[in-house]
């Protein structure tokens, strides 16, 4: 039996191999689509008859699909990456052939029209955005349309495959061997043994580093070695380009350009403009008129404070700093101003101790408790996997964690479904989530130790899995995550960091690796105080981000191509104060907006800090534990899912519509 078709429990990641890929795939598909046909067949047109079987058959896909994703991302290798992109053109092309479904289209119009009534708040929300996809997928096209969308979302899907592969590979194939250890001056020392357990890995003398992101991070927070600190930049800032040490072995040029011109044309068969109308078609904005009046509003408030911190670090230093001093220079200043550094904060921060302290927390908001579970099958023995009950012992779900870097693991790190919930007369599901970050591994007989902006992650990321987990919508399209629009869906994790930072909390989520001794009073309040340090810099290279991919997708042109040179440096010199080296090719690397879901919806993650930021001062103003509170927010936010729109449950909860200044002041930038 193939373990991709086994949809009882937990994935067998023990058992799943890369010739199970497709077959795998192509059966599940075979499957729905003969589910779909006796569905059409039946004649009924009811919510019962015809949505229900549905979520059931895409469950079921996901089910299939997911560990796929899942493995491609944490454990990638040729085998795997071949038959995962063998799928992808099979998947975009049953997605665009359902969303073209006319006699489909019908039937959910016709259940809009007689059943209207009689649904619940939740299914008419699933069928309202059932048939805005519709529309969406191209379903109103003459043949000739359907036919070239159909196509072009399959060209889109292997290109930003192999456009994140390419990235991949490219910091993969990177390393420097240092056989001076006055080199390493400055480097922590979990950073400095890891790289001597590389080099002796691969029977090298000395050291090797990695161009993993903690590694990189490291070194450029760290090195007092100023040309190490160049080196690492400039091999991180030109992975997958024409530049850098590997220039043009892995570039992502050309398939930026390709993955452009294949999304405006996307929209433009659809009717919208620019592909920027076409994703804001599922998000709160309305337009992107309204995006770029929001990015700009900020960034009023942003830039000034922002060149006033580079003025102030640049005086500090006594000189004029490269984009790969700031770093250096900035934790120095902090430790100076805050009398706190990395390397005093990370013994206070080991990884057992973070998650005991972050379960308490979870636990004492929304009544939940938190149980490692042994002999699940994993694909990597660092991963983990815990079980989540409420106050009366049921069961509600669970997640597994995937802590730390390795090689074939993507950087950063997210949140992703595992298996959605999914509660009919007939079937019962819980949801289940992967957790994944890319932290420093430990250095037996220690644990990991993370530094606080690490802790900061975890906590993000964690406040994704409550989403997901807490929710109560029965249907998987819009529970949890699924259905909510995407400058929404980062409320809840972004609402979250706020628990790492609290004053209630750094006592509880800290003991440190020798004497087990909480965070001091003395501590948590200088800490708390370097929140808003550089806080204008940290903003402003958001906005730039955010800035640059509305403006890419907004004002593409096929007879211009991308402009993307001219249009990132438009907007660097709009909103950034760091200088960026010529040799800098930060888009080839750029996933979220090229290979991953926030195309045309970076602001998202700057639009959710308002909602997050004014979500958490109802708790400042109640009582950051307040019981009350927490329920209210359960209610309104984090067990809704998709099945409410998002301006709805925000005003649900907080009474009235977001106000951003609630962020100015994490900030410390409120007039």
């Amino acid at each position: 039996m193939n373990p991709l078709l086994t949809h009882d429990g937990l994935p067998a990641f023990g058992a799943i191999r890369p010739e199970h890929v497709e077959p795998a795939v192509r059966a599940q598909l075979e499957s729905n689509r003969k589910t779909l046909a006796a569905v059409l067949a039946g004649g009924e047109r009811s919510f019962g008859a015809v949505v229900e079987p549905l979520e059931r058959m895409h469950h079921r896909l996901n089910r299939t699909w997911s560990p796929v994703s899942h493995l491609n991302a944490v454990m990638n290798n040729e085998p795997l990456r071949s038959a995962y992109t063998s799928c992808l053109p099979l998947i975009s092309e049953y997605q665009t052939e359902l969303g073209q479904n006319e006699t489909l289209y019908a039937a959910y119009q016709q259940i809009a029209r007689h059943e209207g009534n009689r649904l619940d708040a939740s299914q008419r929300k699933l069928i309202d955005n059932a048939l805005r996809d519709f529309r969406l997928a191209g379903v109103a096209l003459d043949e000739a349309r359907k036919a070239r969308f159909k196509e072009l979302m399959q060209t889109l899907a292997r290109l930003q495959a192999k456009f994140e592969e390419n990235v991949l590979d490219c910091a993969a194939a990177w390393s420097k061997q240092v056989t001076d250890e006055a080199q390493l001056a400055g480097l922590p020392q979990a950073v400095i043994a890891r790289a001597r357990a590389t080099a002796a890995t691969r029977k090298l003398d000395g050291w090797v580093l990695t161009l993993d992101q903690p590694t990189y991070l490291a070194v450029l927070t760290h090195a007092t070695d100023s040309g190490l600190r160049r080196e690492l930049y400039e091999a991180w800032s030109t992975r997958a380009s024409d530049r850098g040490p590997q220039a043009g072995r892995f570039d992502n040029t050309a398939m930026v350009e390709d993955i452009l011109r294949a999304r405006h044309e996307a929209a433009t068969v659809l009717g919208f403009a620019n592909y920027t109308e076409f994703s804001l078609a599922t998000k709160m904005a309305s337009s992107p008129r309204e995006v770029r009046e929001f990015l700009e509003e900020l960034a009023a408030h942003c830039v000034p404070v922002a060149r006033r911190e580079l003025a102030e670090l640049e005086a500090f230093a006594g000189a004029r700093l490269e984009a790969w001093d700031i770093p250096y220079w900035a934790e120095r200043l902090q430790r100076e101003r805050f009398s706190i550094s990395d390397d005093e904060l990370r013994p206070y921060f080991p990884l057992p101790r973070v998650l005991e302290g972050m379960f308490a927390v979870a636990s004492q908001l929304y009544g939940v408790s938190f149980r490692e579970r042994s002999g699940v099958e994993l694909w990597h023995g660092e991963a983990r996997f815990f079980d989540l009950a409420n106050a009366a012992g049921e069961p509600l779900g669970g997640f597994y964690l995937d802590p730390y870097a390795r090689a074939q693991k993507r950087s950063g790190a997210w949140m992703d479904e595992c298996i959605g919930r999914l509660e009919l007369e007939s079937v019962r599901e819980l949801p289940v989530a992967y957790l994944v970050c890319n932290f420093l591994p430990p250095v037996a007989p220690r644990p990991a130790l993370l530094t606080h902006d690490e802790v900061v992650t975890l906590f993000h990321e964690f406040g994704h899995g409550l989403h997901h987990l807490l929710t109560r919508a029965r249907y998987p399209s819009i529970a949890g995550i699924n259905g909510v629009p995407w400058d929404a869906v980062e409320l809840p994790s972004q609402f979250m960091e706020n628990y790492a930072w609290s004053e209630e909390v750094l006592p509880r989520i800290s003991g440190h690796i020798d004497t087990g001794a909480a965070l001091p009073p003395e501590m948590v309040r200088r800490l708390k105080g370097s929140r808003t340090f550089q806080a204008g810099m940290r903003a402003v290279r958001q906005l730039e981000f955010a800035l640059f991919d509305l403006r890419l997708h907004s004002e593409y042109d096929p007879a211009r191509g991308s402009r993307l040179p001219e249009i990132l440096a438009e907007v660097r010199t709009r909103v950034a104060v760091v200088r960026h080296p010529e040799f800098n090719r930060f888009a080839h690397s750029f996933g979220h907006i090229f290979a991953g879901g926030y195309a045309a919806g970076y602001y998202s993650y700057k639009w959710a800090e308002v909602l997050a930021a004014d979500a958490f001062a109802a708790f400042e103003e109640a009582g950051v534990f307040d019981g009350a509170t927490a329920r209210r927010f359960v209610d309104s936010i984090l067990s809704r899912g998709g099945s409410r729109d998002a301006m709805e449950a925000f005003v649900e909860f907080r009474g009235r519509k977001p106000d951003i200044q609630p962020l100015l002041r994490q900030f410390g930038m409120a007039a």
